[in-house]
């Protein structure tokens, strides 16, 4: 059904492409020929206009060098000698008196009546023939002695160069018309490609169920391939989320398994208990144990979130020194039991451009992190410092605690790893693991040196400026 749809659909399309190319076409061309006829009709009608003007200062200058007598033998010179086609001559006197007449033959269906009138004897007359359609264009010269002059010229060539040039016009529009038919369907076909390319990746997206397939691109500025490239940002998007919560799925029932089953280990020694004491404690783990596992499915849902850019941020100008106090207020009592001096010295006026909530997690996370595998008598320091060019800071959380093994330093960001030096504390595996994904969810960096038995130095270097406008997923 969806195929059949689908074809359809592109088969309709381009059948309204090409037929829109064709009809642009055609009229464009209807439009040119009709300009076409009528240039050369008004080329024509002036190119006769100017041979009866000429005919008449020529027959006009015979009569005033040889009277009526030159100018008959002028008329018939030119009509033995061929020079052009036959004429209407006319010559009258002041009485409207006919003094010299030659007409072709087969121009009895013009009527010269209207010549004797006196408005058409002071210039140029139109007389039609019914019979064929033509008309007779006459121009009337006034001579000496009161005579007149008139000369008139038949249309009948004019309009058979006109009727022959309608003739092949219809014949040029049948073979336009083919053309942009197989043009238009041709157009048509090339327009809808990357159409045809589009609906065969999602095609095979529907069947294979993998997200991994592409729309070929050209890299160029039609829209149809700027298209191509947004439903290619799409689909790596989507491909991206579906990872990542098949990811995230894995790594709940993964990660999750240990956790519930301590839980129900307490939850069944408890059943077993008679004792209030034993049942109020057993109770209390029970709890504590089911807010670890809220704890864990908290913390792998956000890494999730972050890593896969839907992670929700609203960036705003933030002072870095205000949020690590923020953070350091949240163990500070905790440090203080231990023995462990916290300080922190950042300038007051460094700004950054980030999510206030999940930059202060981060710092906490780096605090807790520096808090917990630090020793009594310990120290934890926090610096912030700019880049050379500005365009982002770094923040640095060190501790003198018992540091991290060479061969761990490369793991320490990954999910539920834990150190040997970490195994005894109490802890998810999972506080790195978030710094990680929050950080480079803001397009930031991380950085971690250790040297075993002397601390280590967690570092944060995010972008000045933050990662883009406004809240709202990372794309």
């Amino acid at each position: 059904m969806s195929s059949r749809w689908s074809e359809g659909l592109r088969s309709a399309l381009t059948l309204r492409l090409g037929l829109w190319y064709a009809g642009l076409f055609a009229v464009s061309a209807a439009v040119l020929l009709t300009f076409t006829y009528l240039l050369l009709g008004r080329a024509l009608a002036a190119q006769d206009r100017e041979v009866l003007e000429s005919m008449l200062q020529r027959y006009g200058s015979a009569y005033q060098r040889s009277g009526l007598t030159g100018l008959r033998a002028l008329v018939d010179a030119d009509e033995s000698e061929g020079r052009h086609e036959r004429l209407l001559v006319r010559v009258t006197n002041d009485k409207a008196e006919i003094v010299y007449f030659a007409q072709p033959p087969g121009w009895s269906g013009f009527d010269l009546t209207a010549l004797d009138d006196r408005a058409a004897r002071a210039g140029w007359i139109e007389i039609d023939n019914p019979v064929d359609g033509s008309s007779l264009e006459v121009g009337t010269r006034p001579l000496p002695h009161g005579l007149t002059v008139q000369i008139g010229r038949s249309s009948r060539v004019r309009d058979e160069v006109l009727t022959h040039f309608r003739a092949r016009a219809v014949e040029v529009g049948f073979v336009v018309a083919i053309i942009a038919i197989a043009g238009g369907a041709f157009v048509g076909y090339l327009a809808l490609s990357p159409v045809r390319a589009l609906e065969a990746t999602t095609h095979a997206i529907l069947e294979t169920g993998r997200f991994d397939a592409r729309v070929a691109t050209r890299g160029t500025r039609d829209p149809f391939d700027q298209l191509g490239g947004s439903i290619n940002t799409m689909l790596a998007r989507i491909e991206r989320l579906v990872r990542g919560m098949r990811e995230a799925l894995d790594n709940v029932a993964h990660d999750l398994r240990t956790p519930l089953t301590r839980l129900r280990n307490v939850a069944e020694s408890t059943l077993d208990a008679e004792d209030p004491e034993a049942l109020r404690d057993g109770l209390a783990r029970t709890l504590d144990e089911a807010d670890r596992v809220s704890a864990t499915l908290t913390a792998l849902m956000d890494i999730s979130e972050a890593e896969t850019g839907t992670l929700r941020l609203t960036p705003e100008p933030l002072h870095v020194a205000a949020v690590v106090e923020e953070a350091l207020s949240l163990h500070a009592d905790d440090a203080e039991d231990r023995g462990i001096a916290i300080a922190s010295r950042i300038d007051p006026d460094l700004m950054i451009v980030a999510d206030r909530t999940r930059l202060r997690q981060v710092v906490a996370n780096l605090i807790e992190n520096a808090v917990k595998y630090s020793d009594a008598g310990g120290r934890v320091d926090l610096e912030a410092e700019p880049s050379a060019a500005g365009s982002s800071v770094t923040l640095t959380v060190r501790d003198t605690g018992a540091g991290i093994a060479a061969a761990d330093l490369p793991f320490v960001w990954d999910r539920l790893f834990r150190g040997d030096t970490s195994r005894s504390a109490r802890g998810l595996g999972l506080g790195l693991s978030l710094v990680k994904a929050i950080v480079e969810a803001h397009d930031g960096q991380v950085g971690v040196t250790s040297v075993r038995g002397q601390g280590s130095a967690f570092t944060v270097t995010l972008p000045a400026r933050g990662h883009g406008p406004g809240p709202g997923p990372r794309p």
